[in-house]
C-alpha cells in the first residue's frame, strides 16, 4: 500500500492516501485490511490523514466510520451549533458561511475530549470552505514567550446556559438531555462547578492551556481562550455584546484561573497566528479527513454556496 504525502519540503500537511495508490475504491475494506493498530500508528506519526478519490457516498459512510472512529461519541457539552444526522454523526459547526471559525481542538475545554475526529465531505462549497488544520506544537511555539508564560496557570471557562430562551445554546441542547440530575452527574465527573438559577445554569471549569500527547509526549497549545473571549469575535460583535450584557452574563466567557482578565492583545495573537500557520484542506465530495484531536487543531474558512461536511468523534 503506497502512502502519499501532501506536504512539500519540510512543511507539515495531512498525509494523503488515494484510491489509485490503494488499488481499490473500497475504503472500508482497505482500512479493514490495513488494521486498526496500523491506522493508529499512522495517525500518531502524521497527525492527520486524508483519504481521497475513494468516492465514498453519504449512504455508505457508516462502514468507513466504523474503521476510523469505531467508538463514536455524542457531542455532549459541545458549545457550537450543529445537527445530529444519525447516531453520533453530526453536521460540522453551522455558523453562517461568511464567518471564519478559528483554530481549536474539539471539546478541549471539557474534562474529557475525543482522541480523534473524522470529517466527511458530502457536498463541497462552490467557493472557499476549506478546513484549515494546524500542528498544535507549531501553534504553541509560534506564540510570544509573554503569552505562553501568562497562560502557564491555565484558563477558566464560564458558561451561562439558558433554559430555552436566551443567547447561545440552552443547557438541554448542550448536554443532550432535559434531566437536571444527568447534567449534574456529568459535571461532577468533569470536575466542574455549577449553579442553577431561574433562567438556567452557570458552569465554571479550570483547565490547562497546554497538554502533552499521551503517546509522543509532545506539548501542544490546547485551549479555546480565543473562541470564548469577546476579543475573538471581532470588534463589532464584541462591542455589541458588551452593550447588551456584562462579561459575567455572556453565554460563554474566559479568564485566567485567578479570575483576572485575559488581555485582548493576547487573544488576537493566539487567533491570528493559529490561522496564519494552518494548512487548508480543500474539500472534494467523498473526501475523508481523520485527525488526532490533541496534536492537530482545526477550523473553517468562509465559503459561498452550499456546503455539507459531517463529523464524528471517538475516544
Amino acid at each position: 500500500m503506497d502512502e502519499l504525502s501532501t506536504g512539500g519540503g519540510n512543511a507539515w500537511a495531512p498525509h494523503e492516501f488515494t484510491s489509485e495508490a490503494a488499488g481499490t475504491r473500497d475504503l472500508a475494506g482497505w482500512l479493514a485490511d490495513l488494521g486498526g493498530d496500523r491506522l493508529t500508528e499512522l495517525l500518531v506519526e502524521h497527525r492527520a490523514l486524508i483519504f481521497r478519490d475513494f468516492n465514498v457516498a453519504a449512504e455508505s459512510i457508516d462502514p468507513v466510520l466504523d474503521q476510523v472512529v469505531p467508538n463514536r461519541l455524542p457531542y455532549v457539552h459541545g458549545n457550537s451549533p450543529r445537527t445530529r444526522v444519525q447516531g453520533n454523526l453530526y453536521t460540522s459547526t453551522e455558523y453562517p458561511p461568511a464567518f471564519t471559525i478559528s483554530m481549536h481542538n474539539e471539546l478541549n475545554y471539557a474534562r474529557r475530549w475525543p482522541a480523534r475526529l473524522a470529517f466527511y465531505c458530502e457536498r463541497a462549497a462552490q467557493q472557499g470552505g476549506a478546513t484549515p488544520v494546524l500542528d498544535g506544537e507549531l501553534w504553541l511555539n509560534s506564540l510570544d514567550a509573554e503569552v505562553r508564560d501568562a497562560f502557564a496557570g491555565g484558563v477558566r471557562y464560564i458558561q451561562n446556559l439558558h433554559d430555552g430562551y436566551g443567547f447561545g445554546k440552552s443547557w438541554q441542547d448542550t448536554f443532550e438531555t432535559d434531566d437536571r440530575a444527568a447534567v449534574e452527574s456529568y459535571l461532577e465527573g468533569a470536575q466542574a462547578t455549577w449553579e442553577w438559577g431561574p433562567d438556567g445554569i452557570r458552569v465554571t471549569q479550570d483547565r490547562p492551556a497546554t497538554v502533552k500527547h499521551p503517546v509522543t509526549g509532545v506539548e501542544v497549545w490546547f485551549n479555546q481562550a480565543d473562541q470564548w473571549h469577546p476579543a475573538g469575535l471581532g470588534d463589532e460583535t464584541s462591542s455589541e455584546l458588551y452593550d447588551i450584557l456584562s462579561p459575567e452574563e455572556f453565554p460563554q466567557y474566559v479568564t485566567f484561573t485567578d479570575g483576572s482578565p485575559i488581555p485582548d492583545a493576547y487573544i488576537e495573537q493566539i487567533q491570528q497566528r493559529g490561522l496564519a500557520n494552518a494548512v487548508d484542506v480543500d474539500w472534494r465530495p467523498g473526501d475523508l479527513l481523520l485527525i488526532d484531536n490533541v496534536l492537530v487543531a482545526h477550523g473553517r474558512r468562509p465559503f459561498e454556496g452550499s456546503r455539507r461536511v459531517l463529523v464524528a468523534m471517538s475516544d
